[in-house]
């Protein structure tokens, strides 16, 4: 009877424990392996439904539930993986665009984020049903206007 009970709750605790979980270049590479081509741009208003920090030069973002988008930067965006949450620029009407608007990382410890952000290099759509997150696992988003004395920077 022991035996039984020590087995069962071996396997109730392995079944629970589930699968670890994966390194920021593995969940990249997933995001990667189910996105779509570039799109030049993709719409938004107001806030995001959440996003995901994939090490310091991606991230996903999902403006709603069911659709969600790989943006992946020029260059490394510092901080980005300990962010509370982010911003997106936008050139107005919330139309976040490669090549012009920017991630701007907000850190629980600074009042004030760095407002030149991170430059997105693309935007590639991704496959929100073989890529599904929690909202709860996710962060805090939002979009606000590019700000205008920020110059472009040039596309390559």
């Amino acid at each position: 009877m022991n035996k039984t009970l020590l087995l069962t709750s071996l396997l109730l605790v392995t079944a629970c424990a589930g699968q670890p979980s994966m390194t920021s270049a593995e969940r990249l590479e997933l995001y990667r392996a189910h996105a779509g081509e570039p799109v030049s741009s993709f719409q938004v208003t107001g806030r995001l439904w959440g996003w995901r920090s994939l090490g310091n030069g991606a991230l996903a973002v999902w403006p709603r539930s069911n659709q969600g988008f790989l943006l992946e930067l020029s260059g490394p965006c510092p901080d980005l993986a300990f962010a509370h949450s982010i911003g997106l620029t936008s050139s107005g009407g919330g139309r976040v665009s490669a090549g012009f608007d920017r991630v701007i990382v907000r850190l629980p410890t600074s009042r004030t984020p760095n407002r030149v952000g991170c430059h997105i290099r693309t935007i590639r759509p991704f496959n929100t049903e073989v890529v599904k997150e929690s909202q709860s696992d996710l962060g805090e988003g939002e979009v606000t206007d590019r700000d205008p004395s920020i110059p472009d920077e040039p596309t390559q």
